[in-house]
């Protein structure tokens, strides 16, 4: 009796499938062994995510040993200032080495690894997971079977603190411990010694200038201009804009030519925008302080009077700038109101 090979390829076929699919998948010994060796081999401890390093991740069954947070980037958008994503992959990596610096028992690390993915390099992947805009971060947890569904996403308000807003994400997502942040000194330590090199030079000249009174903060002048200067800082939203790395203006969406300087809405100031207003602040300043220091010491009445008239116009026309440009911007106007006797 003849027996049929159809049944028999069919076997094979299911048997060699099995087969592929088991050389693919990974132990979850296989897969930290394998993310360790990638860690090692990057300075800062973030690993480069390809869509096949991703689908080897994922047939790790879950739950998994091991969360991955993962930064989304691309390279083309490095332009737009609007976005700081060059400073915010530079924040990330702060935050990968800080970790490990933290933490360097390897049965905590291996419990947390980072990643950065690129757009142009792995367009599969940012359709699993749903990402349309940037920057984005996301944190895949250890039971996550659906990437869109089951990864956790940073919120775009917590990138306001960059390293450390990323740190507290991770410790509240993954309950590890991510330790503080190691940021490298402004000043180098050759650079250290080179200044203190210069200052020991130059400090018997120094200290001689001191004493004779001969050196710039002995001039009233610079103080002045100190003065000046500060308040500018102050009333121009200055810290803001370093805090925030806020740019100095916007590419128009409209009109990519055209540059935004002013933007309308309270949420957003722009660099442009705070420099404009502590500039017509501190014209106002300057003129108080000419008319209150300077003009009190010019003898001719008929003098006092013009220059008086023209700075209490230029400070009505830079107050009432002010008040403009914030109701445009908030939406709020201010009235005025005059006294009831008056009436």
């Amino acid at each position: 009796m003849a027996i049929s090979s159809t049944p028999t390829l069919l076997l094979l076929g299911a048997l060699l499938l099995l087969l592929v699919s088991a050389n693919h998948s990974l132990s979850p010994s296989d897969a930290v062994s394998e993310l360790t060796r990638l860690r090692s081999q990057s300075p800062t401890g973030v690993i480069h995510l390809t869509d096949s390093l991703m689908r080897r991740i994922m047939s790790v069954s879950a739950p998994r040993p091991y969360s991955i947070l993962i930064f989304f980037d691309a390279q083309q958008l490095h332009s737009k200032t609007e976005l700081s994503l060059p400073a915010l992959k530079t924040e990330f990596a702060l935050l990968a080495s800080s970790f490990l610096a933290n933490n360097p028992d390897s049965k905590i690390n291996s419990k947390l690894f980072f990643f950065n993915i690129e757009f142009q390099e792995s367009q599969q992947t940012f359709s699993q997971f749903g990402v349309n805009s940037l920057p984005h971060i996301r944190v895949v947890p250890p039971s996550a079977t659906d990437l869109k569904k089951d990864s956790i996403q940073m919120d775009a308000s917590d990138f306001s603190r960059m390293a450390e807003s990323m740190a507290e994400f991770v410790e509240a997502k993954t309950n590890l411990e991510v330790g503080p942040i190691h940021r490298p000194p402004v000043v180098s330590k050759k650079q250290m010694m080179f200044i203190v090199a210069i200052l020991l030079i130059w400090s018997p000249f120094l200290i001689k200038k001191i004493v004779t009174g001969h050196t710039l903060l002995h001039d009233k002048y610079v103080w002045m201009a100190g003065a000046i200067f500060v308040y500018f800082f102050s009333v121009g939203g200055a810290m803001h804009n370093i805090i925030r790395k806020m740019p100095m203006f916007l590419a128009d969406r409209n009109d990519p030519g055209k540059l935004v300087f002013f933007y309308q809405g309270s949420g957003m100031q722009l660099g442009a925008e705070g420099f404009s207003i502590g500039f017509l602040y501190t014209i106002v300043g300057v003129l108080l302080a000419f008319m209150t220091h300077v003009l009190v010491r010019v003898k001719s009445r008929s003098a006092q009077m013009m220059v008086m008239v023209f700075a209490l116009f230029v400070s009505f026309w830079a107050v009432k700038k002010v008040i403009s440009l914030d109701n445009w911007k908030t939406g709020y106007g201010i009235h005025a109101y005059w006294p009831s006797s008056w009436m």
